[in-house]
């Protein structure tokens, strides 16, 4: 036990310093060769911190655990979503751009409904794996010539000559902390689970997804707390977007027989993720900005989530009435508060 409380200690530092390491490395590499900090939160910190979640898959993929590599990635990108932005957002209020908005949102929502339509036969082939590491290096490719030619159009100041070797080390070094850290934290928190008598389907559900998105956590919040708060979120909505097109898309394109789809996680785990990433739209659209209301609603909507999977694992006796609760209660009064909102927002002179 002792061991097991050092490597909690030791992983959480090592996400702290690794987050610290890699958002200044890549901050100031930015402005350096001229890339706007969006497109670096989208792609060098986004890929960064889901390499995590790469591992697990892969290893789950070749080893034959499909549920865990397709669960890690659902599972991470509803925490992404719910607990990232959400816990972001209360630090500090976070503005949303317009490049978010119209562009790298949907391109989010497609890429989910992609993944569905591919799973609902009940298998993800390497041929569609394949398409998706494709859609990827398209992606990734995108954003860099965009984000190049933004720089060389709206960069009227010179900054200040960093070292770009000294940059890179930075973010080389912030990766490694934040790899290492995450895999310290993940291996000592199922064991404290397992010590204490949690299922094996918990900490599926709920300590791999989570461990796989801890770097996504400190690197979010870290941005957010120094003003890097299009990092935070492009680190979200980049992380999300490459977990589903590169994560997921390599996994089943290493299999052997690619990653076959439990009929739970398409009647359960794909709505809920396709839910959450379809509620950014009109939260970020609204006002452009996720207030800090809107934070405490998605880490409500996730503490609810995670009590369902344990009330339904266990078959506890409160399930169906918790379930109604949500059903009948909370989501349709969210749904007119956003409806609210957005008639609002176009009744309002569009000041962005």
């Amino acid at each position: 036990m002792p061991t097991t409380v050092f490597l909690l200690a030791g992983g959480l530092t090592l996400l702290v310093l690794g987050a610290e390491l890699l958002i200044r490395g890549a901050s100031r590499l930015a402005l350096r060769i001229g890339i706007p900090s969006l497109v670096v939160g989208l792609t060098v910190v986004a890929y960064g911190t889901s390499t995590p979640e790469l591992v697990v898959s892969a290893k789950a993929a070749l080893s034959g655990q499909a549920d865990l590599a397709l669960g890690n990635v659902l599972g991470s990108n509803i925490f992404n979503i719910l607990f990232i932005l959400g816990a972001s957002a209360l630090i500090s209020p976070l503005i949303v751009s317009r490049a978010i908005i119209w562009r790298e949102v949907p391109v989010m929502i497609a890429a989910s409904l992609l993944l569905w339509a591919m799973a609902t036969d009940g298998r993800v082939s390497r041929f569609e794996g394949g398409v998706l590491v494709g859609i990827l290096l398209l992606y990734t490719t995108y954003q860099v010539w965009t984000g190049l030619r933004q720089g060389a159009e709206t960069s009227s100041v010179h900054p200040k000559k960093t070292s770009v070797a000294l940059n890179i080390f930075f973010i080389l070094l912030g990766l490694a902390c934040l790899i290492l850290g995450a895999r310290w934290l993940l291996d000592s928190s199922v064991q404290i689970a397992r010590g204490l008598g949690v299922s094996e389907l918990i900490i599926g559900l709920t300590i791999v997804a989570i461990g796989t998105s801890l770097p996504e956590v400190a690197t979010s919040l870290l941005a957010t707390w120094r003003g890097e708060r299009e990092i935070a979120i492009g680190n979200v909505v980049g992380s999300n977007i490459y977990n589903v097109v590169g994560v997921l898309g390599l996994a089943a394109w290493i299999a052997p027989k690619g990653i076959a789809v439990s009929s739970a996680a398409l009647n359960f785990d794909f709505p809920i993720m396709i839910a959450a990433t379809v509620a950014c739209l009109p939260i970020f659209w609204t006002g452009h900005r996720i207030a800090r209301w809107e934070g405490a609603l998605f880490l409500f909507y996730y503490a609810a989530y995670t009590l369902f999977l344990i009330l339904n694992s266990k078959k506890h006796d409160a399930l169906p009435a918790f379930s109604g609760l949500m059903l009948w209660v909370v989501l349709p009064l969210t749904l007119v508060t956003l409806l609210v909102g957005m008639a609002r927002h176009v009744k309002k002179p569009n000041k962005i």
